[in-house]
């Protein structure tokens, strides 16, 4: 019987993680649950510093807010954590400790709110006899088995009103504007921004792109009359027989990603400048996408997640992830969304084990796509 659970953020933050949080604790409430939430993701469950949420003020009022009322990790990976010993840096396997934190306060459930890193660890604890329920988080949409993550809506709205206020831009000076997502190996943000906003390219990871045949879009719309282009670019494009353009490498262990990608809408928007002529400027959005207040659809998914997982965990049905599945909510095993991915401490997504969700080519948002003409770059 579900006595006593606990809350953790990780990740990047997104909008809906509080409406997620939310959802938990009104559930909770609901059945005479109490609910803790861990400060800053992994990291306060390593160091047990957590802030009880049911009947308390903190967790009222959070519905519209963006980011996470008890704060998020990056790349914490307690199954290989950065200690100094000695003045040396070396990396540790201290999952021990966070169970040893749960088992002490009495927690029967743990709820990991994140991407496919953090699910990753999320089953790697399942292994560790923790009880574990993973509601699917991150700007990407690229969590395995399940049709959409929270956060992904918010996303996708933000950069579809740059794409518009771009176009008026692009139009009055004659330029080609580039506008760089978020959406490192999966380009479901660029792909429906370029649809909804309207937009006459658009560079995916999933299809490594010609630059010659973007140059030729805008030139056949220069033949109409059309002195200007929109451009959508996934921070993880890259060209055939190229890479993604990394900005920073750092050491931050082998569970983590250590890459910081940046620079692709730059070097898209200064090749087709020296090849069509026409000026071209980029905008990164960065941040903007994944702060702020959620949308509706955000707030209603992440509602339906949060309580979904509650109530998986009065079920007594654990080692799972809630997902979208058919339009209907629903749960899948860890092990799933894991995939080939089964070391434990493994590094979460961006490898070949990994189960990433990403763009399928016959998928109908590459059909609708092509259909009204925008460029693929292939």
């Amino acid at each position: 019987m579900i006595k006593k659970v606990g809350i953790l953020a990780n990740g990047g933050d997104v909008p809906g993680f509080n409406a997620v949080i939310r959802a938990i604790v009104r559930t909770a409430e609901q059945n005479g649950v109490e609910c803790y939430g861990y400060l800053d993701g992994f990291n306060g469950l390593l160091h047990n510093n957590k802030v009880r949420l049911d009947h308390q003020p903190i967790a009222s009022g959070i519905l519209h807010k963006g980011g996470s009322i008890i704060g998020s990790s990056l790349n914490s990976n307690v199954f290989n954590y950065k200690v100094i010993e000695d003045g040396n840096v070396v990396y540790k396997d201290l999952s021990e400790q966070c169970v040893q934190n749960m088992k002490n306060d009495g927690i029967d459930c743990l709820f990991t709110l994140g991407g496919d890193s953090t699910q990753k660890s999320a089953r790697d604890f399942t292994l560790r006899g923790v009880n574990v329920i993973g509601v699917p988080k991150t700007i990407d949409n690229d969590v395995a088995c399940t049709e959409k993550t929270f956060g992904f809506d918010t996303a996708v709205a933000v950069a579809t009103d740059a794409l518009d206020r771009l176009h008026t831009t692009a139009e009055s000076h004659n330029r080609i504007m580039v506008l760089e997502v978020m959406g490192r190996y999966a380009g479901w943000i660029a792909l429906e921004a370029a649809i909804a906003g309207g937009a006459d390219a658009v560079l995916i990871p999933e299809i490594p792109y010609d630059i010659e045949k973007v140059a030729d879009k805008v030139r056949e719309r220069q033949k109409e009359g059309k002195n200007f282009s929109i451009i959508v670019v996934s921070e993880g494009a890259f060209p055939k027989g190229g890479s993604m353009s990394v900005k920073n490498t750092r050491e931050g262990g082998s569970g983590v990603i250590n890459i910081q990608l940046g620079g692709a809408g730059e070097i898209v928007a200064k090749q087709l400048e020296e090849k069509t002529g026409l000026i071209s400027r980029n905008t990164t959005l960065g941040y903007l996408q994944r702060g702020g207040t959620p949308t509706s659809t955000d707030r209603i998914l992440s509602t339906e997640y949060g309580a979904k997982a509650m109530d998986l965990a009065l079920e007594g049905k654990f080692s799972v992830l809630t997902v979208l599945k058919n339009g209907k909510l629903d749960y899948v095993p860890l092990e799933d969304v894991v995939g080939n991915n089964k070391k434990i401490g493994a590094v979460g997504g961006g490898t070949k084990e990994s189960n990433t969700k990403v763009v399928k080519m016959d998928d109908d948002l590459i059909k609708t796509a092509r259909n009204i003409g925008i460029c693929l770059g292939d």
